[in-house]
């Protein structure tokens, strides 16, 4: 796949503070990238970079083969790095034209973007009559007018409520659908690993993690059991060569798949050691329990 943006050794530092830490990344042509990391990890600050609204300290980037980002190149990005501004009294058409004056974009394309996120019928209707959801997804709209190779898009879903976090999920999977290539930040697990196929993880300006999002879920999980004897449970599992750790937590023994078995197989040998099972229950690692884990390991 074509590589559209190469991250070279990016650092940042504001005083004594590194900001970015000597990341680099590269994003590759139609997928959608997750930027994943708390508050205070960098994200914004590798976005501002990449869009050319802050210097760096150190490092290089390239768009399209280009070093940095230079004006051609910021034409064929659309981005949302702030709150939604737009003139609150001017109607959610009206507020588009004046961006397509801006970006010398036909009207045309208004209706498009406003069917795409939803607001079609919602046209007339004066912004400071919108939901934060709304807005958002107007400024969505906007940022697609010009029908960006790239979308830029900083905690997209932030102060929304669940309804409006679905609906954005869904307006980026149709944007991706397309093939526009998505850079999205988030400090939400569960955003990134239902919308994103790659992910970069960031932990205080420095890079944990660049790859799929299936590459670092694809453990072989982990089963969940509970038996009225515990102890004789867990002496048998610790005998197993499927499994490589066996931990106690709320009453309940999870035990770590090393060689993968499937649940009837397992509760099949348990009850020929007359182990009875009240609980079996078998899990992939998600995302989250990944992180937490990489996180652990890099503190």
């Amino acid at each position: 796949m074509e590589n559209i943006l190469e991250v070279r050794n990016l650092s940042k530092r504001f005083g004594k503070i590194n900001a970015v830490n000597s990341i680099s990344f590269s994003v590759e042509k139609g997928n959608v990238y997750g930027l994943l990391g708390p508050n205070g990890s960098g994200k914004s600050t590798t976005l501002g970079i990449l869009l050319s609204t802050l210097n760096p300290t150190e490092g290089s980037w390239s768009w399209f083969g280009q070093p940095g980002t230079p004006t051609d190149v910021l034409k064929r990005i659309g981005a949302i790095i702030e709150h939604p501004n737009f003139y609150t009294f001017l109607s959610a058409e009206k507020n588009l034209k004046i961006v397509c004056e801006i970006k010398n974009v036909n009207y045309e394309r208004i209706n498009e973007v406003l069917q795409l996120v939803g607001l079609a019928e919602r046209k007339n209707d004066k912004f400071s009559t919108f939901s934060l959801g709304m807005k958002q997804r107007l400024s969505i709209a906007s940022a697609m007018l010009s029908s960006p190779e790239v979308l830029i898009l900083d905690e997209p879903t932030n102060g929304l409520d669940p309804e409006g976090i679905i609906q954005i999920r869904e307006i980026i999977r149709s944007i991706a659908a397309q093939g526009t290539t998505i850079l999205l930040a988030s400090h939400l697990l569960d955003e990134v690993e239902k919308v994103c196929s790659h992910v970069i993880i960031l932990k205080k300006g420095v890079s944990l993690y660049c790859g799929k999002v299936s590459a670092m879920t694809a453990t072989k999980g982990y089963f969940i059991l509970q038996s009225s004897n515990m102890t004789e449970l867990k002496h048998e599992l610790e005998k197993m060569r499927e499994f490589n750790e066996i931990k106690t937590e709320d009453n309940k023994l999870i035990a770590s798949i090393e060689h993968d078995i499937t649940a009837e197989k397992l509760n099949k040998h348990l009850l020929s050691k007359e182990i009875y099972l009240s609980h079996l229950v078998k899990q992939k690692e998600s995302l989250e329990e990944q992180f937490l884990e990489l996180v652990k390991q890099n503190q």
